[in-house]
C-alpha cells in the first residue's frame, strides 16, 4: 500500500489555523471525519502520546501518531502551518508540516509501523520541505505523494 491510497483531499488542509501544538492535534482530528466524542478521545490519546516525547522529528515536520478504538482502519491526515509553529521538535525548530496517524488497536494489515517509517522516510528527503511549501491545493499533495513517496 503507498502513502498516496491512505489520502484523500478532504484529509488535507494546506493553511493550519492553529497557533498552538494542542490546537494543531485537534485541527488535524477534525479532517478526519470523526463525531465530536471519538475527537475527543483520540486528542487525549495523542495528548498522552507527545507527553511521552515530542514526534517533531526536525526539518519542520511533525508525525503525532497512535493508537485508538475510535477508528476501525488505518486513518491519516496531513496538514500545514505555513508560517510554523513550536511543536518542542527534536530540533528546536519550528514544525511545518504535520501527518497524522491513528490506527487501531489490532489491525490485521498491520501497516501502522510501516506507514510511519514510509512518512519519516518520504520526509528525509532534503527537497520535501520546500516542495511542501509550494503546494498550492490538497491534489498538488496527492500528486507529490504518487510521484515521490514510497
Amino acid at each position: 500500500m503507498t502513502l498516496r491510497e491512505l489520502f484523500t483531499s478532504q484529509s488535507v488542509e494546506l493553511s493550519l489555523k492553529a497557533e498552538t501544538k494542542d490546537e494543531v492535534l485537534k485541527e488535524l482530528i477534525e479532517l478526519l471525519g470523526l463525531d465530536s466524542k471519538s475527537e475527543g478521545i483520540l486528542f487525549k490519546t495523542l495528548k498522552r502520546r507527545e507527553n511521552l516525547g515530542s514526534t517533531g522529528i526536525g526539518k519542520g515536520i511533525a508525525i503525532p501518531h497512535c493508537r485508538s478504538l475510535v477508528v476501525n482502519e488505518l486513518r491519516l491526515a496531513y496538514g500545514r502551518k505555513p508560517e510554523g509553529l513550536d511543536f518542542q521538535a527534536i530540533d528546536d525548530a519550528p514544525v511545518h508540516n504535520f501527518f497524522l496517524i491513528v490506527a487501531p488497536p489490532l489491525e490485521v494489515s498491520n501497516q501502522y509501523l510501516p506507514v510511519l517509517g514510509k512518512i519519516a522516510q518520504f520526509a528525509k528527503d532534503p527537497d520535501i520541505p520546500d516542495v511542501l511549501a509550494g503546494l498550492e491545493s490538497p491534489e498538488d499533495f496527492l500528486k507529490l505523494l504518487e510521484d515521490r513517496a514510497p
